[in-house]
């Protein structure tokens, strides 16, 4: 037998035997069931009846349904005529009705999606306000002048701060003078202090530019984007150089304005005249650092070359 089959009749043996007990129900309430009782059936109607009628009723509310229906089918109640009642009706009062069980869940559904709104209009907020206590995003003090010439001694010309996704790198006193035709009053107030903060992400498609040590240059990974020690562009599909972060000076103390993108300067600009200190970096299979693919079977796969000339490995910090 199929399984559809026996499916099949499973389901019509399930509504056979749903439609015998609604039809046994029906038949046990109507005054016009016919048939044989069984014996205890019979024993216990004699006795009911056989009770005086002065006796005190211990019918259950289905035999008073009973009784009323087989009174009305006999006539025996009166008609309710339409004349009007005797008393005056007046409304009830509120405070001694108090809150109907509608009113209460009404009112209880309202609260509810009141609540629910309230609740995601405040998380909505949340998100949408501007974090500007701290992190990436806000005002980042990196310490005093001596402290990050320190840390730019201590990373061979760069340094690095992950909290506000920059690199901060000294710029010579001798490019003052072209950095004032080239760039705006709020990189010139960092120029001027000798630091230049440049945003991490590649003007190109966003990825994360680390520096090389024996060019002095900033050196993209993915596409080959090359920038020199200031940011500025000097190869590559970067259509200006690295973005950069404003640099306040109060005290002897730097703060930089993570908040504040302030675009790179456009081809061309060339401030500093750097060339490349050293060799630059070569990757030869840049998309197996990124996107590794799976290792054929039985044969492993060889590690990404990387090559800097000869000289101290390149920082891909």
């Amino acid at each position: 037998m199929s399984p559809d089959l026996t499916f099949t009749l499973l389901a019509v043996g399930l509504l056979a035997a749903a439609a015998l007990v609604i039809t046994s129900s029906r038949r046990a309430h109507s005054g016009d069931a016919t048939g044989d009782l069984a014996r205890d059936a019979r024993a216990r109607d004699r006795r009911r009846w056989s009770r005086p009628r002065h006796a005190p009723s211990r019918s259950r509310g289905a035999e008073v349904e009973h009784a009323a229906v087989l009174a009305r089918r006999a006539g025996e109640l009166e008609p309710v005529d339409g004349s009007p009642a005797p008393v005056e009706w007046r409304p009830p009062d509120p405070e001694e009705v108090g809150t109907t069980r509608r009113q209460f869940l009404n009112r209880s559904i309202i609260g509810g999606f009141a609540l629910s709104l309230s609740g995601f209009g405040a998380a909505l907020l949340a998100y949408l306000w501007p974090t500007t206590t701290a992190g990436f995003g806000s005002k980042i003090a990196i310490g005093s002048i001596n402290d990050v010439n320190s840390a730019i001694k201590a990373g061979t010309g760069f340094a690095y701060y992950p909290d506000g996704r920059m690199w901060v790198v000294p710029y010579p006193d001798d490019a003052l003078p072209k950095a004032k035709a080239a760039y705006s009053p709020a990189e010139l107030v960092g120029m001027e202090a000798g630091f230049v903060a440049l945003y991490q992400k590649c003007v190109h498609l966003g990825c994360r530019v680390p520096a090389c040590l024996t060019s002095q240059w900033f050196e993209c990974p993915c596409h080959g984007s090359q920038y020199d020690h200031v940011g500025e562009k000097k190869a590559g599909p970067a259509p200006r150089g690295l973005d950069r972060f404003p640099i306040s000076v109060s005290g002897g103390a730097l703060t930089v304005n993570t908040g504040q993108v302030i675009l790179g300067p456009p081809v061309g600009t060339n401030t500093t005249g750097q060339e490349a200190e050293g060799p630059p970096l070569h990757l030869r299979h840049p998309r197996r650092l990124t996107t590794p693919r799976p290792p054929r079977p039985n044969r492993p796969v060889p590690p990404p070359t990387r090559t800097c000339g000869p000289g101290p490995p390149c920082s891909a910090v």
